[in-house]
């Protein structure tokens, strides 16, 4: 695998550092936030799931910018935009202030959810696709390390206002992220199917592919079809899948933890310091069991993963489940990292693989930010939904729901779900969608 290519990967994951840190990092912020601007429940789950409203709808428009402009000029503005918005919520003087820059960092989050899995998958040799899109669910994973980490270490300083250096601390980044996508090409498949810039894409593709003529002509093939809509009957098969597989990540309750982990902890009897170092222990898990995900994903193929994931979900959901209904919650904090662990290995490793394959060139984009769509959609209103739910129904409850939804993501994977390791991109829609 050709060095560049493994650094262009790598650069644009770097987007999902911004798409970890900038979700994670709430996690320390939420309560203070709750207590500062005294908000209800259903308040304080309005301001922590406005930036999951906004992220729906990056995923949703996310892919216009992306056809029109291009994948790279796409990715150095979503890196703008992730800068602007966490020094706007790190200032905010009102709750009011603190959504509306919140929904813009969700924007971010959602259209490099789109983008930057679609950028990897187009410049990717299909024999290496899962582990460079992979590149991208592994900066999320480390982002959200770092946020749990940033936010322990930064817990008291400001005082009641520390929660402000927690949000601030995504600035950094943001401005780096934008710098390295100018050192990024435009993917080959933009250039042809948008530009008609087949001297440029020729030279990146001779990079990435054995055989330039043949992939050149593949693509040509598909660019007829380039004004399709991804909403055509031909596509349903692809747009169920994305929706099924972006609708259980959510319905694992993945969300709640990387949200509410504090508050989870200290549902079940955690000091608050001692919550937020055990988060750390979330992030540390998290980045060790994506590796192995990584490492597997082309080995064993996504379907497999799903599988395995799907047990440690139901296990561990069911003992959170009964721990709160026990009362014995002295294993919570390891059951909960047994769950984080299984979503690494599973979920976490595939969704944006697997959405981002699926999908035929003319509507990758498109299909892309359905399945974005879909999995922001449910994000929000779990988060809407949880802070109501842990004060006025429990988490024997929460969890137990959320492990029956893992049992039918088994099923979905068991029964429905294709594999797609290995298959170039230009062969998918023979073997997955029409098929």
């Amino acid at each position: 695998m050709n060095a560049k290519i493994i650094f262009w990967s790598i650069a644009v994951g770097l987007g999902g550092l911004l798409f970890g840190l900038d979700v994670a990092v709430i996690s320390g912020a939420e309560q203070a936030i709750q207590k500062l601007w005294s908000l209800t429940d259903w308040e304080h789950g309005t301001a922590i799931a406005m930036a999951l409203y906004g992220t729906a709808f990056g995923a949703a428009f996310g892919n216009i910018p992306a056809n029109k402009i291009g994948r790279k000029k796409t990715l150095v503005w979503i890196g703008v935009l992730f800068f602007v918005s966490s020094i706007g919520a790190a200032v905010a003087q009102d709750v009011y202030t603190f959504m509306v820059f919140r929904f813009l960092s969700g924007l971010s989050i959602g259209a490099s959810s789109v983008v930057a899995p679609v950028y990897i998958s187009e410049i990717a040799p299909p024999k290496f696709r899962g582990r460079l899109v992979i590149s991208f669910q592994l900066s999320i994973v480390c982002g959200i390390l770092v946020a749990y980490f940033s936010n322990y270490m930064l817990a008291g300083v400001g005082g009641a206002n520390d929660w402000r250096y927690m949000l601030g601390v995504v600035a950094i980044p943001s401005l780096i992220f934008s710098l390295f996508m100018l050192a990024v090409p435009e993917t080959p498949r933009w250039l042809l199917l948008y530009k008609n810039d087949e001297a440029h894409a020729r030279r990146i593709l001779s990079i990435t592919e054995d055989n330039v003529d043949k992939t050149i002509a593949e693509i040509h093939a598909a660019s007829m079809h380039v004004k399709e809509s991804v909403f055509s009957k031909k596509f349903f098969k692809p747009l169920m899948l994305a929706f099924l597989i972006a609708s259980f990540n959510q319905l694992s309750g993945i969300n709640a933890i990387i949200y509410f982990a504090p508050k989870v902890f200290e549902m079940a009897g955690i000091a608050r310091n001692g919550a937020l170092f055990s988060t750390v222990g979330i992030g540390v898990v998290n980045l060790i069991f994506t590796v192995i995900g990584w490492s597997l994903i082309d080995k064993f193929g996504r379907r497999t993963l799903i599988i395995i994931g799907s047990f440690g979900y139901i296990i561990s959901l069911a003992l959170m489940s009964w721990s709160f209904s026990s009362g014995a919650h002295d294993y919570i904090v390891y059951y909960t990292f047994l769950f984080i662990a299984a979503h690494a290995v599973g979920q976490g490793a595939v969704i944006w693989v697997f959405i981002s394959e699926i999908f035929p060139n003319s509507v990758r984009a498109a299909g892309m930010s359905f399945g974005c769509l879909t999995h922001w959609t449910w994000a929000a209103i779990v988060a809407q939904v949880f802070p109501y739910f842990a004060a006025n129904i429990g988490g024997s409850f929460i969890f137990g729901f959320f492990c029956c939804m893992m049992v039918l993501q088994l099923l979905f994977a068991w029964k429905i779900m294709p594999e797609t390791k290995g298959i170039a991109l230009e062969e998918m829609d023979k073997q997955v969608v029409l098929h």
